[in-house]
């Protein structure tokens, strides 16, 4: 969360300045900061507060979103939780294997 006590506020529509150009050389769109704070990035959020009509976000804030993007494209185990359902067919797929292979059913132990 920005903490507008410690942290620089930067106006969201100013955010694409504090970044580097792209390959290409053009500046980043605006409209992709303000996607990165709705939408995100691969399950990573840019941290904002909107104050007075205006949306911002902090130097330090947009540091901590590309750490955040940066870990979670080398850490594997990073990526978003599972839901219920796949887990159970995991689950039940691998009951039904260890069966097939004569192995002691895991629940029952």
């Amino acid at each position: 969360m920005v903490d507008i006590s410690c942290e620089t506020l930067i106006p969201l529509r100013d955010a694409p300045r504090h970044l580097p150009n792209r390959p290409n050389g053009k500046r980043l769109h605006v409209s992709a900061c303000y996607r990165w704070v709705t939408r995100g990035v691969r399950g990573v959020v840019l941290e904002s507060i909107r104050l007075g009509g205006t949306t911002y976000t902090s130097l330090e804030a947009l540091q901590r979103f590309g750490e955040r993007l940066s870990l979670r494209s080398v850490d594997p185990q990073s990526d978003p939780p599972q839901p219920a359902s796949c887990v159970r067919r995991i689950e039940q797929a691998a009951r039904r294997v260890a069966h097939k292979l004569g192995l002691p059913d895991a629940d029952a132990q």
